[in-house]
């Protein structure tokens, strides 16, 4: 998102400019089995932030000497579409784009059942179509949503949310303008809704006591995420839209 003028104040009264609480998040939606060419799909929601997912797999894993004998292989894109920002973003990879794809792949990597499909791979497409801040975070959401639509065997959903401090506060849910002035910006993933985090990136400096009262609340908005993400796949199996085939 293009910088604006920076405010003289970004918490007055315990609010914040969008007139959220501290510890408020945006509002969050989720859509489960949007593209129905895909094995498997989903978007998540941050308030203006929008991710969308796509899943194709497990399938045949190409080139076939990067095969793992033992493992499926899982593969990560996350991009950003030249149209979700207020300046109009390059197509395709760029430094940023391959140091997130990393990282989820990282974080899914830490529930999906790999060794169940040994000489396999599964790709897992974010594209970020409206950026308004923590787009990582909605993207790993979004693609936790797509491989559970998949049927890809995971022990858990992997839920994440941002943390960031501004004005010297530390708030949940960075959003906006937020993220262009505040001090501080962590990006954080769990496991569901328990204490195994799977995602830590950390932009500013903080002491110690900062750090674990950040890890408190981000654990708080995992739970949030983690809750509205079983409750949009149970939604969709309990409608019955199981049978997604033309």
């Amino acid at each position: 998102m293009g910088k604006v003028g920076k405010p003289e104040k970004l918490i007055e009264n315990n609010k914040r400019l969008d007139g959220r609480g501290l510890e408020d998040m945006r509002e969050m939606s989720i859509e489960v089995g949007v593209i129905k060419k895909a094995l498997g799909s989903g978007t998540f929601r941050f308030g203006e932030t929008y991710a969308l997912s796509a899943v194709y797999g497990p399938k045949p894993f190409h080139p076939r000497f990067l095969q793992d004998p033992q493992k499926l292989v899982l593969k990560c894109k996350y991009t950003m579409a030249p149209f979700s920002t207020t300046e109009r973003i390059r197509p395709g990879y760029s430094r940023r784009s391959i140091e997130i794809s990393k990282v989820t792949r990282l974080s899914l990597n830490n529930v999906v059942f790999t060794e169940d499909y040994p000489r396999t791979g599964v790709d897992v497409l974010i594209e970020i179509m409206q950026a308004d801040a923590s787009t990582r975070c909605a993207g790993i959401n979004a693609a936790s949503i797509a491989l559970a639509d998949a049927g890809v065997p995971m022990k858990d959903l992997i839920a994440s949310c941002s943390v960031g401090v501004i004005d010297g506060t530390i708030i949940l849910d960075v959003g906006g303008i937020e993220d262009n002035y505040g001090e501080v910006d962590l990006a954080i993933a769990t496991v569901a809704d328990q204490d195994k985090f799977v995602l830590l990136q950390l932009d500013g400096i903080l002491t110690k006591e900062q750090f674990m009262e950040m890890l408190e609340l981000g654990k708080k908005g995992c739970a949030k995420v983690y809750e509205m993400q079983k409750n949009a796949l149970r939604e969709k199996y309990q409608t019955g839209d199981l049978d997604d085939t033309e």
